[in-house]
């Protein structure tokens, strides 16, 4: 059967669910437990003659379970699921970015289970704000899976990896899973306006994001300067280095009363019916490429006639290239951030920010003499290009229309129409981790003889749910209690680091390239001491662990379990002296690929009972929660330090991270090129990293209130690494 339509670029459905903390707005687990998320999906993959399929699909996530369905099983009692599933611990979920699937555009997301990548397979969704409440609503049952396992029970419970089944594989008979529902939170709208093909953007989300604070987490390093005002839209000049002859930096910043996603989807949309309606100086738009979901081309025409009168009708070609972060932030030359809005506030809002760079010469023309001509330059019609968001949004309340819903509360799930009880005993089928086989029906998904879907209102209502978030505080700073991290009972070494070297020197003075420096804490922020009453962050002290060696290897392909290889210095007899060393192997997608290998070292052994001890030491699952980065460009090009960002990232839940524990050591093997979206940022580091000074910071997130505040177990700075100084590491 043919896959069915999907939706023009632009059109977008109705997304009134959201991810909720806990049930009820604050619970245990067991509260958590209790949601339930249900929306269309589009289910993409290949059949067993390999035909690429594209079907419209019901999805339910139940606590840690997964179903998908024909039909809606609320229209349609007694309907049986497809698939059915659990998700486990090993479950990652990445963003793909946009596809163009059966001559309409879709937000695609890849799930897969991250210890063995044969289990994987493919939802998409009409709109970017529904791939994030479906990444919130899959990130929420796998915490619900880490708690129950966290807690032991019956072992007959526990997830056995071998019975995984592609989501592309057959679909065998289970039992039913769930019951004692007490939440729905629904994604999307429907069908009837998923494959609605329409002109007019209606988004229809809420202010439901709940984000840490409006700031990175390491320190600023531009200085913005408001020169003008217009339409409620300001214009910034970054003076921080206005006399090195570079181009000036130039910035528009304004509030949107719309979504973050809306706006997103707004910008990306290329219909002219739109774009006529805000953008003053691109008119006509084609998209000619796309790439990797996060990357495209595009023809365009504009007819400047507000312009100057030397300027006629123009054609272009431009690249444009967008990343999602894990706070939800979409960033380009445009940023757009969700901001806090008041309890009982039905507007979301946005902080939308469009960034150039200008010649200097023609900026300081402008500032000092002609400022009427300036504002009929196309960078004046880029920089505009915010207020007319901000106008269009204010023109358009529907974009921020969405139905008030309800809580449904039962004590027995009647979605799938049986009458058994819940029964969860020896279950041992995953959801990528997976999903696991699961109708009655040996036949493969891609059959799907029945298109019929109601266009009856749901008869679920949901509840929606703001968040606000307190204040930013940087004027303290976090000191490592190293009497509580380390075994202070213990006496320390002296650590003769002339004996230790690995193949990338260490810098001198600043000015020294193609080397590594430890900077400190003090340019990152951190979880302070009262993070969980009021949000507030602290910059960095100075680090736990001490930065002794750096490797740059040049490999055939990523290499795992780098300290085991003979020639590894922590194998030698110095290295094997060190009380403790943390190994943090960043594996480089390229051609060849390469590995930036980081040796941290303790002067006296881990505490077990810190929160160290219990990262050394603890299960997978555990280290993925809490191992964080925080990264900041601090000399580069500005689109490079816009790509990267400087917001702190969990690097298990953004990449695949694997570890080994052994001896006197730990190492965490970061794949990068695991994430489409961390490879395309580091393509774009690689291409200016001879002119590049990076800082990283790593530390392990504090989650109670008795890990807080956070410290910074390490921190280096790379300093203009050349490419063709990497070492061969042969096997």
């Amino acid at each position: 059967m043919e896959a069915l339509p999907l939706q023009k670029a632009g059109s977008e459905s109705e997304v009134s669910g959201h991810s909720f903390s806990g049930g009820g707005g604050g619970g245990g687990p067991e509260e958590r437990g209790s949601s339930e998320y249900f929306g269309w999906v589009y289910h993409i993959g290949f059949n067993s003659i390999g035909h690429e399929y594209c079907h419209l699909r019901f999805l339910f996530i139940r606590r840690k379970y997964v179903e998908l369905y024909k039909r809606d099983p609320h229209e349609n009692p007694g309907i049986k699921p497809i698939r059915r599933g659990v998700v486990g611990p090993s479950l990652m979920v990445e963003e793909l970015g946009r596809r163009k699937v059966n001559h309409g555009d879709v937000y695609v997301l890849r799930i897969y289970n991250r210890l063995d990548d044969s289990k994987k397979g493919e939802i998409a969704c009409a709109t970017a704000g529904e791939v994030r409440k479906w990444m919130e609503a899959f990130d929420h049952a796998k915490q619900q899976a880490e708690y129950e396992l966290s807690r032991g029970g019956n072992p007959r419970e526990k997830l056995n990896m071998e019975e995984e089944i592609n989501l592309d594989g057959h679909r065998h008979r289970v039992r039913r899973y769930a019951h004692g529902l007490r939440k729905l939170i629904k994604i999307g709208q429907g069908p009837e306006t998923l494959l609605h093909h329409s002109t007019n953007l209606n988004t229809h989300v809420g202010s439901d994001g709940f984000f840490e604070k409006d700031f990175g987490d390491a320190l600023e390093r531009h200085r913005w300067k408001c020169v003008r005002t217009f339409n409620g839209v300001r214009i910034f000049e970054d003076v921080a280095d206005n006399k090195s002859g570079k181009g000036v930096l130039v910035k528009s910043v304004g509030v949107v009363d719309a979504h973050a996603d809306t706006v997103f989807d707004i910008i990306l949309n290329s219909d002219w019916r739109q774009r006529y309606e805000w953008d003053t100086l691109i008119s006509d738009m084609e998209l000619v490429e796309a790439y990797h979901g996060h990357y495209d081309i595009l023809y365009g025409m504009n007819y400047p006639t507000h312009l100057s009168q030397s300027q006629g009708k123009r054609d272009f070609v431009f690249s444009r290239q967008w990343f999602r972060g894990q706070d939800g932030t979409y960033t380009s030359t445009w940023e757009i951030r969700c901001l806090n809005t008041s309890m009982g506030s039905k507007v979301p809002k946005c902080l939308v920010t469009q960034i150039l760079e200008i010649q200097p010469a023609g900026w300081s023309k402008w500032q000092r003499h002609h400022p009427s001509k300036f504002e009929k330059s196309v960078p004046y019609a880029l920089l505009c290009q915010v207020a007319g968001l901000k106008e269009y949004a204010l023109a358009n309340p529907s974009l921020n229309y969405e139905p008030w819903p309800t809580i449904v509360h039962s004590k027995t799930s009647d979605v799938s129409g049986t009458n058994g009880n819940y029964d969860d005993r020896g279950t041992q089928d995953e959801f990528y981790d997976a999903m696991a086989a699961a109708s009655s029906s040996s036949s493969e998904d891609d059959s799907d003889n029945d298109k019929e879907v109601g266009n009856k209102d749901l008869k679920v209502k949901l509840k929606n749910v703001s968040w606000a978030i307190a204040g930013f505080s940087s004027k303290q700073s976090s000191a490592v209690d190293a009497n509580k991290e380390l075994d202070h009972s213990i006496a320390p070494i002296v650590l003769d680091t002339c004996q230790i070297k690995g193949s990338l020197q260490k810098g001198g003075v600043d000015t020294d390239t193609n080397c590594w420096t430890s900077p400190g804490g003090a340019g990152f922020m951190i979880r302070g001491k009262n993070y969980l009453k009021d949000n507030s962050k602290v910059t960095g002290g100075d680090p736990l662990l001490n930065l002794i060696a750096v490797d740059w290897f040049k490999v055939d392909k990523s290499y795992d379990g780098i300290a085991l290889h003979p020639q590894n210095l922590v194998q030698s007899e110095a290295g094997k002296k060190l009380p403790f060393v943390l190994i943090i192997n960043l594996q480089v997608p390229a051609k060849p690929n390469y590995s930036m290998v980081m040796y941290y070292s303790a002067d006296r052994p881990v505490n077990k009972s810190s929160l160290l001890g219990k990262f050394v030491d603890g299960n997978d699952m555990y280290r993925d929660s809490r191992f964080k980065l925080i990264p900041s460009i601090v000399e580069g090009y500005w689109m490079v330090k816009r790509a990267v960002g400087t917001k702190a990232c969990l690097l298990g839940k953004a990449v695949k991270c694997k570890y080994l524990r052994q001896d006197n050591f730990l190492e965490i093997d970061v794949d990068i090129g695991s994430s489409t979206v961390a490879r395309s940022v580091i393509g774009i580091v690689l291409g200016y990293v001879t002119s590049l000074v990076v800082d990283l910071a790593i530390l392990i997130e504090a989650k109670e209130e008795e890990e807080l505040p956070e410290y910074i177990l390490g921190t280096v700075r790379l300093n203009r690494v050349r490419l063709d100084s990497a070492v061969t590491l042969e096997k």
